[in-house]
Order: structure tokens, then sequence, then C-alpha cells
């Protein structure tokens, strides 16, 4: 049996199950990259509730394995070489997990990168810009008198969906007909945006219409089904 006691993370989060990958996630547009892909891919994994109500991300286990206190991150303990991997960031986790199956990732070099393409256009761009549209939309934000800020954001993520909505014009995923880990990064965060943050409406969500059929198809998925929902949110 795989020993992962050298990782402290271990100790906040026993592992049960130690020759699975193990998880550390909560179901937000980031955490649940990963759980989805790990529900496409099939690959054996344990996961592991990081309460943020708790302030679990501070909590010295979980800055062992990733200093930046965010979610999701990862312990592998059939890395490479054989030898246990702890990693963190989402799009980093996809590509490793990507690698490692062979799957949801082109074959053709220049393919692949050019789905690590659009996979930075998720974390440099879609990620922050909706990020900020939903607090200054949904949370502390929308109770500030200047409305600029707001604008700012909200007009970088018309911006980004109109440039994605052309993407998908003559395309069923951002590929092409290849599912990918771009959709897996991408489409949780427009989800949120229109759903958690209830800012469709704020960024026109209707007039996007490829990325709403593309949004449609990706929630439908099976393994998007599970993985949204993984781990389970604190009651």
């Amino acid at each position: 049996m795989t020993d992962l006691s050298q990782f402290p993370i271990t100790r906040k989060w026993p592992a049960a199950h130690p020759d699975r990958l193990q998880l550390y996630s909560l179901p937000t547009p980031n955490g649940v990259k990963v759980s989805i892909m790990l529900e496409e891919i099939g690959l054996p994994y344990e996961p592991h509730l990081v309460n943020f109500q708790t302030d679990d991300q501070f909590s010295p286990e979980f800055l062992s394995l990733n200093p930046n206190n965010k979610i999701p991150a990862i312990l592998d303990p059939d890395g490479p070489g054989g030898k246990p991997l702890p990693l963190f960031e989402s799009g980093a986790i996809l590509w490793y997990l990507a690698e490692k199956t062979g799957k949801l990732l082109p074959s053709d070099p220049a393919a692949r990168y050019e789905t690590l393409q659009w996979v930075m256009f998720q974390m440099g761009g879609v990620g922050p810009m909706f990020g900020q549209v939903g607090f200054f939309h949904k949370f502390a934000g929308k109770e500030f008198e200047d409305k600029r800020p707001r604008e700012r954001y909200v007009n970088e993520a018309k911006r980004l969906l109109a440039v994605l909505d052309g993407r998908l014009a003559n395309r069923q995923w951002i590929m092409g007909d290849e599912y990918t880990i771009a959709d897996i990064a991408t489409f949780p965060w427009i989800r949120n945006l229109v759903g958690f943050y209830e800012a469709g409406e704020l960024v026109g969500f209707s007039q996007f219409r490829n990325v709403q059929r593309a949004l449609d198809a990706f929630v439908a998925r099976p393994a998007v089904v599970r993985g949204l929902d993984i781990p389970k949110r604190p009651a």
C-alpha cells in the first residue's frame, strides 16, 4: 500500500484509499474543473472537502500542499517515475491529468498547443474577469456607489463571451468536434456567471447563442453532472 504519511496534508485529511489520487477541493468553478475531469477520464480518486466556512484553506496542512491557499489541489500517489506528486492550480492539474491518461487532449502537437492556448484564455481571462463580475454584482461590491468598476468587468466579460461565441460559431466544442480540457476549464465559469452570479441579463448572455448551445451540451454530460457535486458542500 502506498505510504503518503510524508505529506502533512494527510494528517488533516487522511487517505482511506492511499493508492488513489487524492483531491482536495470544493465545488466552485475552479474546483469542479478537476472533479469533472476525473469523472470524464475514469481515474480512481478520493475527494476531500476543503471547507471555506472553517478556513480549511489556511490550515498548515493545506498550505503544505498549496502555499497559495486556493483550491483545487491534488496528491497523486502514482506520479512521474511512480513517485507521489503534489500539484495545485486547476489548469496545471487538467494538463497533468490529460498527459497522464492520454485523454481529452489532442495527439497532434499543434492541436495540443492550441488547446493549451484556450486553457490559458480561461485561466487568464474568463475566470478572473467573471469572478470580478460576481463580486461587483452579487457580493460586497454591489454596495459600492461608484459603478465604474462593475461596468469595467461587465464589459470585459461581454468581450470574452464574444470571443468565445465566435470561436464556437462553426464548432461543437472549443477545439472542434473533440471535447477537451479547454471545455472543462471554461464552461464551469460560464455556468457560474449566469447561474450562481445571476449575471446573465447583465452581460447580455442571450445574444451569445453559440456559447449557450455549448454550455447546454456541457452540463448535460453525465460526468459533468456528477463532477459538479464533488466534493459535497458542507450542510
